[in-house]
């Protein structure tokens, strides 16, 4: 993969957003996202949606992206290759999450009865929807390739969901809170489904904890620009507007500055899940 630094001539300013939500939902709030940092930069700004995390990285890293609302391993993989993350966002007072295994209520599985179910996840590069649940089977003494009758792929939350929903798989994953007790309240099940929906799933598992999303923003952008990103993004939870762009989009409450090679540790957990 070459990195390429994209022109500083360029007037316009591209966002791109990760498809995990699902596409539609996604593009139904990006001209609101744009308008927001248009007035914020001062510049045209354009934001889409990536087919793919892989796609997501490939854009910020040829230039094709100016900043990114990325999820943590890619995050990870712009830092290992000297880009900054400029924020990352806090939900309910935390900047870490975890990963909840869940399957269809009344199904009644758990961890020694996966053997021989099929799994739906969301991308290979996301951390909550297949990095953390695998590199946690593994750790079970559960190697996935071998213990599931079959993997797929359904590039968003909402397909991964769906698919147990619809009985074309057993299990999958979704993000919650490190202090998640159940998933009727405050979960990823609820967030991407709606109020009521973690009813319909039955708890398997907690996996371990990683950092939330982060913004990268891509090598040779202006430091002006990216001061003012960064000071737009932390500025949202003052008003009405950014409060909603914050939960519509980011789901999230707030951000805060993200650390540097902040991370770093999430390449322990790819490795783990290969």
């Amino acid at each position: 993969m070459t990195l390429q630094v994209p022109s500083t001539s360029r007037h316009s300013f591209r966002f791109g957003l990760p498809p995990s939500l699902g596409n539609e939902t996604a593009r139904e709030r990006a001209d609101r996202l744009a308008a927001f940092l248009q007035r914020a930069l001062g510049k045209l700004v354009e934001v889409s949606v990536a087919s793919s995390y892989e796609t997501l990285a490939k854009d910020l890293l040829s230039g094709r992206a100016d900043a990114a609302w990325a999820p943590p391993f890619v995050c990870a993989r712009m830092e290992a290759m000297g880009v900054r993350v400029v924020v990352r966002g806090v939900r309910r007072g935390m900047s870490s999450y975890r990963s909840a295994l869940v399957c269809r209520a009344g199904a009644g599985l758990t961890v020694e009865r996966l053997k021989g179910t099929t799994a739906a996840w969301v991308d290979r590069d996301s951390v909550a929807g297949y990095l953390l649940p695998t590199a946690y089977l593994k750790a079970q003494g559960l190697e996935p390739a071998r213990a599931f009758f079959a993997q797929h792929f359904t590039g968003s939350y909402r397909g991964a969901l769906e698919s147990v929903l619809e009985g074309k798989a057993d299990v999958t994953s979704v993000f919650c809170p490190p202090s998640s007790t159940g998933l009727t309240y405050g979960t990823g099940v609820e967030d991407v489904l709606g109020a009521g929906a973690g009813r319909r799933f039955e708890l398997i598992a907690y996996t371990d904890e990683a950092p939330n999303d982060g913004v990268p923003v891509a090598m040779g952008l202006q430091p002006q620009v990216v001061t003012a990103l960064e000071s737009s993004l932390l500025a949202l939870q003052s008003s009405p507007d950014g409060v909603s762009l914050l939960k519509d989009i980011f789901n999230a409450e707030r951000f805060e500055p993200a650390p540097r090679m902040g991370y770093r540790a999430l390449y322990r957990v790819a490795l783990a899940s290969l």
